[in-house]
């Protein structure tokens, strides 16, 4: 638990609204939420134009599950490990520098107990088909979301376990994208993957060695779970010493997903002592992969736990005990995704227009939207519905018309 929590949350008119423990003066309806106009007399903070940045905590909504955001500050870094590193490897470089502008991530992976608030909208999608209500209009496409088929094996995806406080795992990253997307319009924040520079600059906190806390491997079980550590088995979240700006497992338990395309010669940049953005160095995906994991994982060993470790995407290696043609547009099946998972992260600027948001949420591939589209119109495995500030009381409508 964050040291400031929101001290309410008001759905009104498709927003979210609150405040920060400490946000005496300042009303929720002048301040960003997670933004407060006096320094805070502790705990973690950024300062910024408008005040102060600290972490906050939130509710889903139609929910009694929360998650929390911690706070992080703009500035640069070198990206990639410098040629010297232990364990590194040719993906890693060559070094450049990144300009990252602040904003709030994830405390902790994501874990299954809001995961499967996502997958639960596959049957209620159905239902809602089946009544012929909160259809998918042309009007209303660009609201509409897809929620993933059930699982085809469950035992694939739990076999390392599925406790409501472990992160979630073997999701693809276009499932993750739709869960940001959904999570967004239904609490008025724009949550969104972060991109490769993003979760490195939040890794490393400032620091320039191997891992967060240092070039010593041997100490990575005190912050980590990995191969050595993990009894085979993702673990709660949280469980380990956070990194120096308060995120927990960013080495280990599972990989992360970011927003980048993945190059096996590494960084397109080249060396240069030009500062780019952080948007100008993430690399779109064109194809369904290889796509960029981050973070290492509880079945990954020490050297693929280090800040700037990558691991590249196989979606036929990763799909190999999933039967369906298409192979699922939402799951894994195979190691080492059944190590993946993901992190939300929120921008202190978000894009201006929709459309500007959409991009972080889509797939961008083609290939992927076709193999979505025959699950579900042709399959009837997967299924798409509406998201709207209404979605959650519509959800409890049709729970109470089934007692």
């Amino acid at each position: 638990m964050t040291r400031f929590t929101l001290a309410f949350i008001l759905a009104l008119g498709g927003f979210v609204v609150g405040t920060a423990l400490g946000a005496r003066h300042a009303s929720a309806q002048e301040l960003p939420l997670g933004v407060v106009a006096e320094k805070p007399a502790d705990g973690r903070f950024v300062k910024i134009d408008e005040g102060y940045m600290v972490p906050y905590q939130t509710t889903i909504p139609g929910t009694e599950i929360s998650f929390d955001m911690v706070p992080i500050p703009g500035g640069e870094f070198v990206m990639g490990s410098p040629e010297d590193e232990d364990e590194r490897r040719d993906d890693e470089g060559p070094q450049f520098k990144v300009r990252v502008e602040p904003f709030w991530m994830g405390q902790f992976e994501v874990t299954w107990q809001e995961y499967k608030r996502y997958m639960d909208l596959h049957d209620i999608f159905k239902e809602f088909q089946s009544q012929g209500i909160r259809m998918v209009t042309e009007q209303r496409k660009i609201d509409a979301i897809t929620a993933p088929s059930s699982l085809y094996d469950p035992s694939f995806t739990f076999d390392a376990g599925d406790d409501p406080r472990q992160p979630a795992a073997t999701m693809t990253q276009y499932a993750a994208k739709q869960y940001t997307k959904w999570l967004s319009i239904i609490t008025g924040q724009f949550y969104r993957l972060p991109s490769e520079a993003e979760w490195e600059y939040a890794c490393r906190a400032g620091t320039k060695t191997a891992y967060s806390f240092g070039d010593d491997p041997e100490q990575l079980e005190e912050y980590a779970w990995y191969d050595d550590n993990s009894d085979y088995e993702r673990h709660e979240v949280g469980q380990k010493k956070p990194n120096p700006w308060g995120l927990y497992d960013m080495h280990g338990n599972v990989s992360e997903w970011v927003l980048d395309a993945y190059d096996e010669n590494g960084y397109p940049h080249g060396e240069t002592d030009n500062v780019l953005a952080a948007d100008e160095a993430l690399q779109w995906p064109t194809a369904a992969y290889p796509l960029v994991v981050r973070g290492g994982s509880w079945e990954l060993y020490a050297e693929d736990c280090r800040s700037a470790a990558r691991l590249a995407t196989d979606d036929e290696e990763w799909k190999v005990e999933d039967p369906n043609i298409p192979k699922s547009p939402w799951w894994f099946t195979t190691e080492p995704s059944t190590g993946v998972g993901f992190r939300i992260m929120r921008p202190l600027n978000e894009p201006a227009s929709r459309d500007g948001k959409e991009k972080f949420w889509r797939t961008n591939v083609k290939q992927i939207e076709k193999d979505v589209r025959f699950r579900i119109d042709s399959e009837g495995k997967g299924a798409e519905g509406i998201v709207d500030p209404q979605l959650p009381a519509a959800i409890e409508k049709l729970k109470q018309g089934k007692r």
